[in-house]
């Protein structure tokens, strides 16, 4: 029989137990982040940088907070200021008043995007456009716990979003009768969605600014075992805010570009030109394939060269890429050559990030601006969620071709390194964007 004390006890733990969340109850809450104290969930304990993919899962999502954090105090300022005043670190103040490490909506959208991922198991553009949503309405995500800070596409989709529910609301109480409250909106066109046959894709057809790429990361972090899915669901996901086909193309390319890093392809086959001439498919907008086919690299000068950090996507691209070639090896030295181009800094610098990241690892990012950086602690949480859910994905569908955890070592990973890279010529990337 019990003793009085140890009832207590027993009442206090299993209140306590009451207070704990697994990763997807986490992420439901409103500011998730404040809760990450509470957070227990089996399938997240002892991950670590236990392998080389998760070290490079680390590495993209914290190379994009980063960047941004570090182009944040700067954002908008022209390269005739940031040549007089070159960012080297992370710093206070600035365009929007942040502490040092504080991220935009750059992280905000890719952390929305992540979370998306992980509590549906998959791409969900309907479940993506909720947390967006709730993000530029009640700052979930945010590291300020507003939204500060968004792209005017962007802001659009949304609206357009918030429009198109509430339109199917009408629907619905034309058909059945009865009134949907503004609360239960999300959760009740979400149920219905099939029979309202919503379209989730929100972006104009004109709009080609780069929200849709800065917040990329998260697909090809989560889909790592398949590219034909990470390629494919990064269409669908720029579409929910961006429809301009340049957008949506360069998102699948930059997309592949990071799977093929997660999956151990060096820098040097990445920026490899050859390939591309010989896989690529489709009628690509000429001034992407020109991108595609390395004009980055023939400007080393950058800014002087023609290399611009601006708000269309083509440009961020480009940026980004041109500061990987010329980083020499260093993910400090890339991303400041990135923020330092001016103009959109913090969005160039996050694009730059999320490849560099993929390539050189979470170790690679220098401990400083780890340390710095808002919520560390919670980006690496979702970092794992992102490879802890991914790799059980369509584990039927992978049987033949499956990747075990212990890396570099194992049979099966060498074939899929073989089959993914040809040492005469690099990897075999396959771009079929339409």
């Amino acid at each position: 029989m019990a003793t009085g004390l140890s009832k207590k006890l027993t009442k206090f733990k299993i209140k306590r137990n009451h207070n704990h969340l697994t990763l997807f109850q986490l992420l439901d809450e409103s500011q998730p982040y404040e809760q990450l104290s509470r957070l227990r969930d089996d399938e997240l304990s002892g991950l670590g940088k236990t392998n080389q993919y998760i070290s490079r899962i680390q590495g993209s999502l914290i190379g994009l907070a980063v960047g941004d954090a570090l182009g944040a105090p700067v954002e908008f300022r022209p390269r005739s200021y940031m040549v007089d005043n070159p960012v080297s670190d992370m710093t206070s103040g600035g365009t929007w008043g942040l502490n040092a490490g504080q991220w935009t909506d750059d992280t905000s959208m890719a952390l929305c995007l992540a979370a998306s991922l992980i509590s549906k198991g998959g791409s969900d553009a309907y479940d993506q456009l909720v947390r967006y949503k709730r993000w530029f309405r009640k700052g979930y995500m945010s590291s300020t716990g507003i939204c500060f800070d968004i792209g005017a596409s962007t802001r659009q989709a949304i609206i357009e979003f918030e429009t198109r529910q509430h339109q199917s609301a009408q629907t619905l109480k034309e058909k059945h009768g009865f009134t949907i409250k503004e609360d239960c909106l999300d959760k009740e066109i979400g149920e219905k969605r099939s029979e309202l046959h919503f379209n989730t894709d929100c972006g104009k057809s004109d709009a080609a600014g780069n929200g849709a790429l800065m917040r990329l990361a998260p697909i090809p972090l989560f889909y790592f075992r398949s590219m034909t899915d990470a390629v494919q669901h990064a269409a669908n996901s720029a579409k929910t805010t961006h429809g301009d086909q340049k957008a949506i193309d360069a998102c699948q390319f930059y997309a592949e570009l990071i799977w093929h890093a997660i999956n151990g392809v060096s820098k040097h086959d990445l920026l490899s030109t050859k390939l591309f001439q010989k896989y690529l498919k489709g009628n690509i907008d000429k001034n992407l394939m020109e991108i595609i086919k390395g004009s980055y690299k023939n400007r080393p000068n950058g800014y002087d060269d023609g290399i611009r950090g601006k708000g269309f996507i083509l440009n961020s691209l480009e940026a980004a890429l041109w500061a990987l070639y010329y980083d020499n090896n260093s993910f400090e030295k890339g991303v400041l050559l990135a923020v330092n181009l001016g103009d959109d800094t913090d969005t160039t610098a996050a694009i730059y990030g999320q490849l560099a990241g993929a390539v050189y690892g979470i170790d690679a990012i220098p401990q400083r601006w780890r340390d710095q950086l808002f919520q560390a602690k919670f980006l690496l949480t979702l970092a794992n969620g992102l490879y802890a859910k991914g790799k059980n994905l369509n584990a039927q569908k992978r049987k033949s071709t499956a990747i075990e955890d212990d890396e570099e070592t194992s049979p099966s990973y060498k074939t899929r390194r073989r089959n993914a890279y040809d040492e005469k010529e690099g990897p075999n990337i396959i771009f079929e964007f339409r």
